[in-house]
């Protein structure tokens, strides 16, 4: 196995980034580069503990038991560390670990702390190690039942119900609370794992398989991972479970449980392709192998970027492939997010509002330009809702904030994406195309912020002083609402169904040509009749439009959504019984949530639906309605 070097080379700082001089060796074998440190103040992480420009890991080997009985991780993380030559404190975020003992690598033992934790925002404490001259150092610890990242579900809550399952979610700030790391987005870490875990499970990671699994004799098996690359931390994943696996293409394949494996195979066999567009667009894609995992539907989002290992929802699944621009968002990540990342959580943007546009682009290339510009008007249709709902100057709209994309994903997922769309309609789209991957390029594997994209764009896009001021690009970043200068989508692009629309609001005409449809129109016609229905229009709509019976999650959800705005009874059976089998906080919680708000009609139905179905939900999810039913 390969691990990161005995002697570290440092990269050299730029203008935007500073690291620290070489010092010290860590414990593993051959060389490596060690990512930059950003030190610009718009690039410090206020959710992290740790002062990498004194110490930083650089390196994690985590040797660890999944206890399936217990609910519990076990065992030891090597770190190696790079540090300044006077350091003698490295200091690493925690959340709940259970440290047994820290020692060096010659076995020693290590002086250590935990300090006060920071419950709000889940910010854990500071696990303060007195490292003197060590730079290799092992940590054994367990961490806690209730580990936010992690979510242990029984037999019954699998699709084979024979078996346990396990997978994690670690982002923003939850993977220290099974990882004892410096746990920020601009920390970036190669890593390696052993994972022992019981017969007949199978187990995962976001980094490649080493060898087969090892037989150890006693009813267990162990796995071995390595990410040679150096990868934000939130990027390490786990899932282990009854799995397998089908090839899609020689690069390319899906795990899922035996019982979803076939459906999960035909709703992504379009990845290959995919990727071949992908690499068309900005170039070589660098991970090797992308395979996804389609999860039990208690995984808390769409899809999560996990490098050569992407996890999915199984509620993307139509059967028809027209939710899977989920797949090339989650595959464009490889480019925006894994290899250029958001150096702060602020900056999400840089991260999705990059992707979704870059996703865009991928369905465009593969599914043709209609359905990419139907995709781009159901964003632009999200932007101007929130912008409605919270107030066009509202300070959270600018793609730079203080949070974690705190308006959801209109801002830093659609603004985002619709800045990308406006610069690409001034300079023309083969003159971004080349900036854009010259961006990808000169920040590989490297922690970014908005400063540095403005800058870039600057620096490499911009042409003239007449073009900066048509572009609006600080407007665009760091100022709230949408620019004037915005590149709208093409009105033709629903103009059928917004005459359907028109009609339905005016005399109740449901349109025939639905179910010829494509999923997006079908969504947008849901998305815009009337708020304030009847119930006897309501019935109509769903017999008609079978807007019940539909196999496309992402319409059923519309249909509950809008039944439930009207105080419609027949939806909330049909409800309850949706939300007692996804977990998918994009659905949970609005459901949720409007519930909520129909007071005394709602809340008893909410209250009830919840009892039920809450410990089915991952940590995130539960979270958000927590949140929503302790409202008053």
């Amino acid at each position: 196995m390969r691990r990161i070097a005995a002697t570290l080379t440092i990269l050299l700082a730029t203008t935007a980034c500073q690291t620290m001089p070489q010092s010290g060796t860590s414990a593993a074998e051959g060389a490596t580069l060690a990512a930059p440190i950003l030190t610009s103040p718009e690039a410090v992480d206020t959710l992290t503990y740790a002062k990498p420009q004194i110490a930083r890991v650089t390196h994690v080997a985590l040797d660890l038991d999944l206890d399936f009985a217990a609910r519990r991780v076990a065992g030891s993380a090597q770190l190696s560390v790079l540090a300044a030559k006077d350091a003698d404190e490295l200091i690493l975020d925690s959340n709940g670990l259970l440290i047994e003992r820290i020692t060096d690598s010659a076995g020693r033992d290590l002086a250590f702390t935990v300090g006060e934790t920071e419950v709000e925002g889940g910010k854990g404490a500071p696990l303060s190690i007195a490292i003197g001259d060590a730079r290799s150092i092992r940590i054994d610890y367990r961490a806690p039942q209730d580990a936010s990242a992690l979510q242990w579900l029984t037999p019954q809550q699998t699709s084979g119900g024979e078996h346990p399952y396990l997978f994690s979610q670690g982002q923003a700030i939850l993977n220290r609370t099974w990882i004892p790391t410096q746990d920020s987005p601009g920390i970036r870490q190669t890593w390696e794992a052993r994972i022992t875990a019981p017969k007949p499970l199978d187990v995962v990671m976001s980094g490649v398989q080493q060898g087969e699994p090892e037989d150890l004799g006693d009813g267990r098996r162990a796995f071995r991972f390595l990410m040679d690359k150096p990868v934000p931390p939130y990027l390490i994943a786990i899932a282990a479970g009854d799995i397998d696996f089908k090839a899609i293409g020689p690069r390319t394949g899906v795990w899922a449980e035996p019982s979803v494996l076939e459906n999960a195979y035909q709703e992504v066999a379009d990845t290959e392709e995919m990727v071949v567009a992908a690499e068309a667009l900005y170039g070589e894609y660098r991970w090797g192998r992308y395979d996804m995992i389609v999860l039990p539907p208690a995984f808390p989002y769409g899809g999560m970027e996990n490098p050569v290992m992407t996890f999915l929802t199984p509620t993307f699944i139509a059967g028809d492939r027209s939710n899977n621009g989920l797949v090339a968002h989650e595959l464009a990540h490889s480019w925006s997010g894994n290899l250029v990342t958001n150096a702060v959580w602020g900056d999400s943007w840089l991260n999705e509002g990059v992707t979704t546009y870059f996703e865009n682009r991928i369905v465009e290339a593969v599914y043709g330009k209609k359905r990419a510009q139907q995709e781009a008007a159901l964003m632009f249709a999200n932007i101007e809702e929130v912008l409605g709902e919270v107030g066009a100057d509202a300070p959270g709209t600018a793609l730079s904030t203080e949070g974690e994309y705190e308006l959801g994903s209109a801002i830093a997922y659609d603004k985002g994406a619709f800045f990308l769309l406006t610069v690409e309609n001034i300079v023309g789209r083969e003159r971004f195309d080349a900036w854009l991957r010259q961006w990808f390029d000169n920040h590989a594997f490297e922690p970014a912020t908005s400063e540095m994209f403005y800058e870039d764009m600057m620096e490499n896009l911009v042409a003239s002083e007449r073009e900066a001021k048509a572009l609006m690009l600080r407007e665009w970043i760091f100022e709230p609402g949408l620019p004037s200068n915005v590149a709208k989508p093409d009105p033709s692009a629903f103009s059928e169904v917004d005459a359907a629309v028109s009609d339905y609001a005016r005399m109740q005409t449901i349109p025939a040509a639905y179910p010829g449809w494509t999923a997006a129109e079908q969504m947008r016609f849901l998305d815009s009749v009337p708020a304030e229905l009847p119930a006897s229009q309501l019935a109509a709509l769903d017999t008609a439009l079978g807007l019940s019976d539909t196999g496309n999650n992402e319409i059923l959800f519309l249909w509950l959504e809008m039944a439930l705005e009207n105080r419609y009874e027949p939806a909330v059976p049909q409800a309850e019984e949706f939300l007692a089998r996804v977990g998918r906080a994009k659905f949970v919680r609005p459901l949720f949530q409007v519930l909520w708000d129909q007071g005394d009609w709602g809340r008893p139905v909410a209250q009830r639906i919840y009892a039920k179905t809450r410990d089915n939900y991952h940590s995130v999810t539960r979270a958000g309605v927590d949140r929503i039913l302790a409202a008053e």
